[in-house]
């Protein structure tokens, strides 16, 4: 293990860059494939991760741990106590620079600060707060700011913070208490859902002081997000999208992410060690379901339930629920309502504005859908146009089935190639992180 004082700002990066890929509590993954020295660009290291901003542009953030050192002994986490893995820690000045010195450079548009717990939670959360209260008032940084709560800290400390940071977090870790329990003994759900809870009461009240008074500070704009770890313990996904309904529901998160279970410990409460990789396929699902969740009007209880698990590995959750309901199709275009257009399979939100206003101007054919923005391959079992369907169709699941497979089911690229990606720091790749919900 390395000394502390031994290390130079560029090895602390190293090792906090890397140390902070298993975060996925912005949009992000990870890979590692490496540079043969004959071209351009390496993804051999970690360090800039993907966000968005509130009007949809795609934004880059240096992604780094404040220290890799923790107290805690978390089964699953490559950082706990008990590894023996070089540790580092940045001073509040040395992240100010990084971030100052790589924003000027045009390398990134902000910052996500996460940390192991150093000593106790209220020390961490004060290293935390004094890095952006520099950021923000010495240096003048104006960027976007993703920081993480960490819990058990004061609720007092929580709330400084917020008023510095764009995005604050806190990760779940663990869908169920047992789980907790059981890979994280020194973490318990109370410590985890108080400052979830601190940070919504505080959001609200600062939305009710911004209407009295234009320029009160501003308490996480952006909102508050977490993270759950996939494939570690043994909950269904039925289990995972209903805890996730329950945050959306009772603390407003933004977003709910979810983190396939990387092998990265050996140890007898994990799961025994595979050559199929993380649960990268499963991981997808459940992150188009919890879009259908937050944009399309479905409930949990609609896409799984107790007799039915888990999610068809073959087609995503809106298309597994309607060839479970067939019953209900097909939909006349022309006719259906937004929240109709909304549960076929091939139109999405967008397009399903886009139907609900220019059918005030004409009868919508397939091929104004297709304009549109529809896929056709996969909404013409479902839909009709002027009372007809595209082609001949037997409303018949298995009939549906066999054509749908046959056109191919369309998986973003780390799920085919089963790779983990992460933008590159230190070269020059750029990886696309594609989710299908059409």
């Amino acid at each position: 293990m390395r000394i502390q004082e031994a290390l130079s700002m560029y090895d602390k990066l190293n090792i906090l860059t890397d140390a902070a890929k298993y975060d996925v509590a912005c949009t992000s993954s990870g890979t590692s494939r490496k540079s043969d020295g004959t071209g351009i660009g390496s993804c051999e290291q970690s360090g800039i991760c993907h966000s968005f901003s509130a009007d949809g542009r795609c934004i880059s953030l240096l992604k780094i741990l404040f220290t890799n050192e923790c107290i805690y002994d978390c089964k699953y986490c490559v950082n706990r106590r008990s590894n023996d893995v070089a540790r580092a820690s940045f001073t509040p000045d040395e992240v100010c620079t990084l971030t100052m010195e790589f924003y000027r450079r045009n390398y990134i548009e902000g910052l996500f600060l996460s940390s192991g717990i150093l000593r106790s939670p209220d020390y961490t959360m004060e290293l935390l707060y004094a890095t952006l209260y520099r950021l923000r008032r010495e240096c003048n940084f104006q960027g976007y700011i993703h920081v993480k709560a960490i819990p058990g800290a004061s609720p007092e400390l929580v709330q400084r913070l917020g008023f510095l940071a764009d995005r604050m977090s806190v990760n779940l870790e663990l869908a169920t208490a047992e789980s907790l329990r059981a890979l994280a003994p020194h973490k318990t759900r109370k410590n985890i859902l108080s400052p979830m809870r601190l940070v919504q009461n505080r959001m609200t009240e600062n939305k009710q002081e911004l209407t009295l008074y234009r320029n009160a500070p501003r308490f996480v704009p952006a909102g508050q997000s977490t993270q759950m770890i996939i494939g570690a313990t043994p909950e269904t996904d039925y289990q995972i999208i209903q805890v996730a309904e329950s945050l959306y529901q009772k603390f407003e998160l933004k977003r709910v992410f979810y983190s396939a279970f990387v092998h990265v410990n050996d140890d007898a409460a994990l799961p025994a060690k595979t050559g199929e990789g993380p649960p990268l396929l499963r991981e997808h699902r459940l992150y188009q379901a919890d879009w259908l969740l937050r944009y399309y009007h479905f409930r949990a209880e609609e896409l799984l339930t107790e007799e039915n698990p888990n999610f068809n590995i073959l087609f995503d959750p809106k298309c597994n629920w309607a060839l479970k309901h067939l019953e209900q199709f097909p939909v006349e275009v022309n006719r259906a309502d937004y929240k109709m257009l909304l549960r076929v399979p091939g139109i999405g939100y967008k397009s399903a504005v886009r139907i609900v206003k220019a059918r005030r101007l004409g009868t919508l054919d397939f091929a104004d859908l297709k304009k549109i923005g529809v896929v056709l391959k996969r909404a013409l079992y479902f839909i009709t146009c002027g009372g007809r369907m595209m082609y001949p169709t037997k409303m018949d699941e298995d009939y549906i089935t066999r054509n749908l497979l046959a056109a191919g089911e369309k998986l973003p690229r780390e799920v085919r190639e089963m790779g983990y990606q992460q933008l590159s720091l230190f070269g020059g790749g750029w990886n696309e992180d594609g989710i299908c919900v059409q």
